[in-house]
């Protein structure tokens, strides 16, 4: 904005015309008390200013502004048609004018005068501008040393007050602070501990600096009291400030208490991992010694029982026909061999559930067929229905299975309704979790096998029994057996890593529930088929 203060219009207007045409703002004041009003509200490159006016003249005008701190980068041209002598030039100069020109002037000439101030008024109008940036700035990054320098004071405090080795370092590597505890282990504040390993921790110390990252990692340091090496914990945190290194921060923590319990119980460990071992062998021995034992034992129990089986029946055919209460007697005689026989043979096979068996792909349809024959005699006298879905191969242990199904089948058969024929259903599907009530997928990893029968069923509150040994639900009189099938029938699952369950009620069927994996990882499998 340019300001021309004459008294007279007919000097005003040509020059603002001028001005104006060389894309100038331009504002104008007849008066000097009017320029000065003006001034007060308007930042002005340029002033230009008559000199001879009514009431102030120009060089009195030109006094007051000097005081303005507002106009302090304006320029002021004094025009002057009469004072033209040097006096008034000098005092024009005096009184802070830039330049004095006379009238007539030449326009040229006053266009490039006041586009050269202007130019010099913009610039230094940048240049304060500049200047306050600056300054704000000198002002933001001061503030900021003083906090910086305010927090490394409270982290030297927290330092301080550590119980362990406490120190900072600066991003050329050299030690910046240490704690009291420091004095320990190194001789100075600018030199580290001494290592058992230096060489080594001096190397990775190279590469961590030039890799900027954290670091941690055990070492065992010198106590210069004792002399002895001692295991601390050394982590090494790198400190950023806007993604710039600023520092690093570092602690040795003494561990030299836990590390030397935790050697005492790496020996211990070893120690009774051997004993272990050792056990383990001598549970072997005992375990095969006691298998040897219950074969002999129940050779022995066997052959007694098939003579007293045998004499009984001889006794009953030759001596005692026509005599029904010896009969009587006699015929609980050889039910109660037969049970004991029965028991002798369920436990033996309790017994030989101990014994390694490998894996092998099993073809479940096949071996039940081939099963079922053993039951032809039981299954045309009770008139059962057995129906057999298609079952999927899995990896099984062929013999054991065989005994799970053995002993559910048995059981269904045993457990039916009176004068109603057994029906037995087994079905499977493949699902997608280990679990009874698993969802069923085409690509499940395990095989649920469901054998539902239609017999007398049991109060599921018994569930917690039917699977432990020598445990029964019904009379002994009304229903055979020992109670170890269903325990059998558990044990095998186990090893297939496996689940058994059952659902039942009263006089309505109970269904045994088999959950198996399809495949055993962590077992040698033999790839065959029963």
């Amino acid at each position: 904005m340019i300001l021309i203060v004459d008294d007279r219009q007919e000097n005003i207007l040509p020059l603002k015309k001028i001005l104006e045409l060389h894309r100038f703002s331009v504002d104008t004041a007849e008066s000097g008390e009017e320029a000065l009003k003006k001034i007060l509200k308007t930042d002005y490159a340029v002033i230009i200013l008559d000199v001879q006016m009514p009431g102030m003249d120009g060089f009195e005008v030109a006094n007051a502004i000097s005081g303005f701190s507002r106009a302090r980068d304006t320029s002021i041209i004094f025009l002057s048609a009469v004072n033209t002598e040097k006096k008034f030039i000098t005092q024009g100069y005096t009184s802070g004018g830039v330049d004095y020109l006379t009238k007539p002037v030449d326009p040229d000439i006053l266009v490039l005068k006041v586009k050269t101030l202007h130019r010099l008024y913009e610039q230094q109008q940048e240049l304060r501008a500049t200047q306050d940036s600056l300054r704000k700035e000198v002002d933001v990054r001061k503030r900021a040393q003083e906090e910086l320098a305010a927090r490394i004071q409270e982290l030297q405090a927290v330092m301080s007050t550590l119980p362990q080795m406490a120190f900072t370092v600066a991003p050329d590597g050299q030690i910046e602070y240490v704690n009291q505890h420091w004095f320990r282990y190194a001789t100075s504040a600018k030199t580290f501990p001494e290592t058992h390993t230096q060489d080594m921790l001096c190397h990775e110390w190279d590469q961590l600096f030039a890799q900027s990252a954290e670091f941690t990692r055990e070492v065992r340091l010198k106590d210069l009291i004792t002399g002895e090496y001692r295991y601390h914990l050394l982590r090494i945190l790198p400190i950023r400030q806007q993604d710039v290194l600023i520092r690093w921060i570092g602690t040795f923590t003494d561990i030299h208490p836990q590390k030397l319990a935790a050697e005492l119980l790496e020996q211990q460990v070893e120690l009774r991992t051997n004993e272990l071992l050792l056990k383990n062998l001598e549970l072997e021995r005992t375990n095969h010694e006691l298998q040897q034992f219950t074969w002999v034992v129940s050779h022995d129990l066997k052959e007694p029982l098939r003579k007293i089986q045998l004499l009984n029946d001889t006794i009953k055919e030759k001596y005692l026909k026509g005599n029904e209460e010896a009969v009587s007697y006699l015929d609980r005689s050889i039910r109660s061999s037969a049970r004991m026989s029965s028991l002798i043979n369920d436990l033996l096979a309790y017994s030989r559930l101990s014994n390694p068996e490998s894996f092998q792909l099993t073809d479940l349809n096949a071996m039940l067929n081939e099963l079922l024959l053993d039951f032809d005699e039981s299954i045309s006298r009770t008139g059962a229905t057995i129906a057999i879905d298609k079952l999927p191969i899995i990896e099984t242990m062929p013999s054991r299975m065989r005994q799970i199904f053995q002993n559910l089948i048995s059981n269904a058969l045993k457990f039916a309704k009176e004068n109603v024929p057994p029906v037995i259903r087994i079905s499977a599907e493949l699902i997608d979790t280990k679990d009874i009530d698993g969802i069923p997928s085409e690509e499940g990893a395990y095989c649920r096998i469901v054998v539902q029968d239609n017999g007398i069923g049991f109060d599921e509150k018994f569930l917690d029994r039917i699977f432990v040994i020598f445990q029964r639900l019904h009379n002994r009189a009304t229903y055979e057996g020992t109670g170890i099938g269903l325990a059998i029938a558990k044990k095998n699952v186990d090893k297939h890593q496996g689940l058994i369950w059952a659902q039942s009620r009263v006089d309505e069927g109970t269904r045994f529930i088999l959950v198996l994996p399809v495949q055993q990882a962590s077992q040698p499998v033999i790839n065959e088929t029963v």
